[in-house]
């Protein structure tokens, strides 16, 4: 079947300049131009440093979405990026994207869904007629059965430590923000092609949605943006509720991993969002070096309790109505309850110097600057901010706001955490582990 997206006659001008737009040096930030059409889809570009052109469609089909019944639906959507669609088969899609030299790759969280191709410059025609294809998926039930041991090998490659971040979800939220990302096993092989053509009839809305791209013209991928067509559904996902408490999993072996978080801020609070994304920093991102420590009060924590072995790095997550804030911590199953409890100490102490801050900030700015600086970064970087937000800051700007936030919003986003009711997610050798009512 013809693509509307091949007779734009504005997606035609690719191929006639090719090689001939000269990118942007390697390192420098891009200038991001936003637009809104009117169905509400968000339109995002920015220039490249490469002859390549990356264009990435972001549709708020996340697990937040899922009911209990169909969970693992946007895992499964994940997969849909290499299975056939209404218009295509699994088989033209990878043959016609890979004989121009493109990929095609997805990606997600518990908001989003996003696919991504990445073509030379003058290929770009031929990668987003396959990905306006992916707004129409087929589910053909042999093709489900078929990748069904893909699944799996996905579910087993999931570190213990994202396991621990899942279940302190579960514990926070217990379901819309709290479903994982990733399947659940009692649910595999379970899910129709009816349910999840309903789940994408419900979730695939302009109105949730975002096409973005590096190393395209603004203009053109706003006339590929509206030849698409979105299902005419398109319901608002819950609002999401801080419960606390704890989800725990028993497994063998002689380490636990344990994830501890309070209350954070929603990505719709810009300003409170930066307080918590220099308070990671502050606290303990993650080592600067290979085996080394982390910095900050978390790492100081960890020394202090004495545990050998011991690692912990700081959880941030911001999402459209909500957020989550704490650590997550990997230690001897001897050692796990006194290194856990030292560090809720520290959580809970609201304790944030000036010097704190700046060396919050700077790691900050320096992981934003890696972030816009390289196009793979980019593009997820403008992409989530535009489903999510309906708007993408500037680097300068977003680099600006950083150095407008004070100490005593640090201190105040500090003392949210602090105050909240916890949440626990433990997995491993559980003997030691407290639990939520515990760390009160």
């Amino acid at each position: 079947m013809a693509c509307n997206a091949s007779k734009t006659s504005l997606l035609r001008a690719i191929a006639k300049r090719g090689y001939a737009t000269c990118p942007r040096p390697v390192g420098d930030l891009s200038a991001v131009n936003v637009k809104v059409l009117e169905n509400k889809l968000v339109v995002a570009t920015a220039d490249a440093t490469l002859p390549v052109s990356r264009v990435s469609l972001v549709l708020g089909a996340g697990s937040r979405n899922e009911s209990y019944d169909i969970q693992g639906a946007s895992h499964l959507l994940r997969l849909a990026g290499g299975l056939s669609t209404q218009n295509s088969s699994a088989f033209a899609i990878a043959r016609n994207i890979q004989q121009v030299g493109g990929t095609l790759t997805t990606w997600g969280d518990r908001e989003v869904v996003g696919y991504t191709v990445t073509t030379t410059a003058d290929n770009a025609e031929t990668g987003l007629r396959y990905l306006q294809d992916l707004l129409q998926p087929a589910f053909k039930p042999w093709e489900l059965v078929d990748n069904a041991k893909t699944v799996v090998n996905q579910l087993n490659a999931v570190t213990t430590e994202e396991r621990a971040i899942e279940l302190v979800h579960k514990a926070a939220f217990r379901n819309g923000l709290g479903n994982s990302i990733y399947s659940p096993r009692f649910q595999l092989g379970k899910l129709s092609s009816e349910s999840l053509l309903h789940y994408v009839a419900q979730t695939f809305a302009a109105g949730r949605a975002a096409v973005v791209g590096v190393g395209i013209d603004n203009n053109t991928l706003a006339g590929f943006a509206q030849t698409l067509q979105f299902p005419s559904g398109g319901g608002k996902a819950a609002s999401a509720n801080w419960y606390g408490g704890d989800a725990r999993k028993d497994t063998t072996g002689h380490r636990a991993v344990v994830a501890v978080a309070g209350q954070g801020a929603a990505a719709s609070n810009h300003k409170e969002a930066l307080a918590f994304a220099i308070l990671e920093q502050a606290l303990g991102a993650k080592a600067a070096t290979k085996r080394g420590t982390s910095a900050g009060l978390f790492g100081e924590a960890v020394n202090c309790a004495g545990g050998v072995g011991a690692s912990v790095k700081a959880v941030n997550a911001s999402y459209s109505d909500a957020g989550l804030f704490g650590f997550v911590v990997s230690a001897d199953s001897k050692d796990i309850g006194k290194t856990v409890e030292f560090l809720v100490r520290g959580l809970k102490s609201a304790s944030v110097s000036d010097k704190d801050v700046a060396r919050g900030k700077a790691l900050l700015k320096a992981r934003i600057i890696s972030r816009y600086s390289s196009d793979g970064g980019l593009i997820k970087e403008i992409g989530r901010q535009a489903a999510l937000t309906r708007n993408v800051l500037e680097a300068d700007a977003l680099l600006g706001a950083i150095d407008g936030i004070s100490q005593s919003q640090v201190q105040e986003a500090a003392k949210k955490v602090g105050s909240s009711k916890l949440a626990v997610g433990a997995i491993g050798h559980l003997a030691n582990v407290p639990y939520a009512s515990d760390l009160a």
